[in-house]
């Protein structure tokens, strides 16, 4: 193997497997900051190795141990001597040799899900929590995540530098919470990874309607989260909810890249697969026998319920056998349950489809003085395309412009200026 494919399978590894080492180091060294730059380590060490000796039969086990053997020699500089860290060095040395696959221990899955809950920690801001994510579990380097956000290498960098000083400043302990913190951490992971799916599907900036990178990373931590925690059925819900949208990814856009919007979509370029795997996700969600963590089977969560809403569409063959009235029911349910603006806009549009435009107008109406939407190019969206149904195309040109003067997306703006262009003068 040459040393540009012996890179090439280095990197590949180290996507699949960076959360992992990550994790498995944490573990030991319990700062995640450390345990970065020792799995940073590790990584080097196999592109120096790995040329020479060839690719091990278990590469993601052989930089687990790499990484936990220089994680325990910086324990022992820190603490020399003490007798919990012989005792950890006496059992890492008994698994490594000969065996690699030995080195991944059973609780290598429990370390994966602290590091999750670390990384996602409330402490951090938003968008903080997602770089790091994205770069202690997905394994994405700084300039990956900058692409991806459409910022700047060195922005993304000190975004992560901060968010490790702020973990390290605040002692969170490298532990999965208790009971009683789980709910309000586990709705903290859980945001993240849909904050990252969103980013992906629909970007709210640049010259691209999607980043299929954040799409599919957002997929691979929904589907780990299924694998570490399979009793919470919101892990379930959206895991749900991301399968079912990512399934029209291929049809949301057209040969230049322009966007396509739902009831425009060819319907036979939906990934039949995702959408089996998705609604299979979505029955696991409503089982019995889950736990109650952000909702339970007789009253599902806030992803369930959106994965109920994107179950109806790829339920229906054609626009015309959509379920709208369901959906509104359950737009007015998440509405309950989360009340938010963003989710009434939504009950709008699926009334004006269930009743007819002027019913949905009048709850979009409602909603114009709201200051969280204040700014919201969908607002205008929705008003224009309800006052063009009912013939009051001014109107509708009208607010279109406006839409189109918030949006930050250049291939939403331009449909939006097409649409106000069509209405007439």
């Amino acid at each position: 193997m040459s040393e540009s494919e012996v890179r090439r399978t280095v990197e590949a590894v180290w996507r699949l497997e960076a959360g992992r080492v990550v994790a498995g180091i944490a573990a030991i060294v319990r700062d995640v900051g450390q345990a970065e730059e020792l799995a940073q380590d590790a990584l080097v060490a196999a592109l120096e190795s790995w040329p020479r000796e060839g690719v091990p039969a278990n590469p993601g086990a052989w930089l687990t141990t790499v990484g936990k053997r220089r994680a325990i020699d910086a324990v022992r500089r820190r603490q020399t001597g003490e007798r919990v860290v012989a005792a950890l060095g006496r059992d890492l040395d008994e698994q490594v040799t000969p065996d690699f696959d030995a080195a991944l221990e059973d609780r290598i899955e429990d370390d994966l899900l602290r590091l999750i809950f670390v990384a996602c920690h409330p402490v951090l801001s938003p968008i903080a929590r997602a770089a790091l994510t994205l770069r202690l579990v997905g394994g994405l380097t700084t300039g990956e995540i900058a692409r991806a956000f459409l910022t700047t290498e060195s922005t993304v960098g000190q975004r992560i530098t901060r968010a490790k000083a702020t973990l390290a400043a605040a002692r969170v302990p490298f532990e999965v919470p208790g009971p009683a913190e789980r709910a309000e951490r586990l709705g903290s992971v859980l945001e993240v990874v849909y904050l990252i799916f969103n980013e992906g599907y629909a970007a709210t900036a640049g010259d691209d309607w999607m980043r299929p990178t954040l799409v599919q990373e957002a997929l691979r931590l929904a589907r780990q989260l299924q694998g570490l925690m399979p009793d919470e059925p919101e892990v379930h819900g959206l895991a749900a909810l991301l399968e079912i949208q990512a399934s029209r990814v291929h049809a949301r856009t057209g040969p230049d890249g322009e966007p396509i919007l739902l009831n425009d979509q060819d319907r036979t370029r939906w990934d039949q697969l995702l959408i089996r795997r998705g609604l299979a996700a979505l029955d696991r969600a409503r089982s019995p026998g889950t736990g109650t963590v952000g909702g339970a089977p007789d009253q599902p969560g806030p992803y369930t319920i959106q994965a109920e809403v994107a179950a109806c569409h790829a339920r229906a063959r054609t626009p015309g056998e959509t379920d709208w009235a369901r959906i509104a029911t359950l737009y007015a349910e998440l509405a309950r349950l989360v009340p938010s603006p963003v989710v009434e806009l939504n009950r709008a549009v699926a009334v004006a489809q269930a009743d007819g435009p002027a019913a949905g107008l009048e709850i979009a109406r409602a909603l114009a003085d709201e200051p969280a939407l204040a700014q919201y190019h969908l607002l205008p969206s929705v008003l224009g395309d309800l006052l063009a149904k009912l013939g009051r195309q001014g109107e509708a040109r009208r607010e279109f412009e406006r839409a189109a003067s918030l949006a930050g997306n250049a291939r939403e703006r331009a449909l939006l200026l097409d649409r106000a262009a069509a209405c007439g003068s």
